[in-house]
């Protein structure tokens, strides 16, 4: 880089700290690790009831020969997995950073997701292997255990929903095991419809028809995380984060010509991290203008860790090929 580039860097660390401003005006502000505190116990209920009904539903609708039972176990299953990876990661971002692992262990969130999907697909090709051959060769079923084991799954997943309603609308991973345990009970909803279809019509192929609605259901949403998912695991900008929209903020900040080298990325599934260079040729704005631009960028762009670079002399970046603005 050229000499004003070094000048710069100079200034950024001597004056600006930057991790400074970022530690007191984004991370310690987020509100991304509130979960281990508030809903440790939440989780804690949800994974042990859904646990033991995916056992008791697998069980009952082996033994019923209901293989609508089969898949919701099956799905009740993904969301026990989803809840532990919600829980996992926010246990998981409190830990502090190392020497080794200079971010700590935020981005395990992300490979737990992957996993998750991983197995999901795997849960879907086997269920949906036996539902195949249960469409042409029909095995009575007993509508009545349907419905009763469906029910109490309304119940449980009803009630663990309810559990994480307060904190939907403030944690990203809160708002996912809220979503997933209240689809999952409309899901049980459905299977008590289809028992008392069969117990009204005695028409067995009921059962493998609504164990493919629940197998679809469960596709859609292991298709959506996979997605996410990979994004993540590639350092997509986050969803919900509009790239041009947080240049422009930049550029639009008094004293700033130029924002190059810009670059956005998720940290976890719940944190986000930013870099950039501001090419301000009027000298260094100090670490008020940092410290203040972090708290702005937190509030609203809900990125938490930001890492800016001021450059003040005239000559080219060499890692401005982003284009600058």
């Amino acid at each position: 880089m050229g000499a004003g580039h070094t000048h710069s860097h100079d200034e950024h660390d001597h004056g600006a700290h930057d991790h400074g401003g970022h530690s007191h005006g984004g991370h310690s502000h987020g509100g991304h690790s509130h979960a281990p505190a508030s809903y440790g116990r939440a989780f804690a209920i949800g994974v042990v009831l859904n646990t033991a009904f995916v056992l008791i539903e697998a069980t009952y609708g082996y033994l019923s020969g209901s293989m609508a039972l089969v898949a919701d176990a099956g799905h009740n299953l993904s969301d026990v997995l989803s809840l532990l990876i919600a829980w996992g990661a926010s246990v998981m971002t409190a830990r502090p950073a190392t020497a080794r692992y200079t971010y700590g262990f935020k981005s395990s969130s992300i490979l737990a997701a992957l996993t998750n999907a991983a197995l999901l697909l795997i849960a879907i090709g086997a269920i949906l292997f036996e539902t195949v051959h249960r469409l042409f060769d029909p095995a009575p079923v007993e509508g009545m255990t349907m419905i009763v084991v469906a029910a109490i799954g309304v119940l449980i997943n009803g009630g663990t929903a309810m559990l994480f309603m307060s904190g939907r609308k403030h944690d990203i991973n809160i708002r996912g095991a809220f979503l997933h345990m209240a689809a999952d009970a409309l899901v049980s909803v459905g299977v008590v419809a289809a028992g008392a279809l069969i117990l009204l019509t005695g028409k067995v192929w009921i059962d493998p028809v609504t164990s493919l609605v629940i197998v679809a259901v469960i596709g859609w949403g292991t298709w959506g995380l996979l997605k996410d998912s990979v994004k993540m695991g590639l350092l997509a900008v986050p969803a919900g984060i509009d790239d041009a929209q947080v240049r422009a903020h930049l550029a639009a900040l008094p004293g700033v010509n130029a924002v190059h080298d810009l670059h956005i990325w998720p940290m976890s599934t719940t944190e986000t991290a930013l870099t950039a260079h501001l090419v301000m040729p009027g000298g260094h704005p100090g670490d008020t203008f940092l410290l203040g631009l972090a708290q702005e960028l937190e509030h609203r762009f809900r990125i938490g860790h930001t890492t800016i670079q001021i450059e003040v002399g005239e000559a080219d970046c060499t890692l401005g090929v982003d284009g600058a603005i």
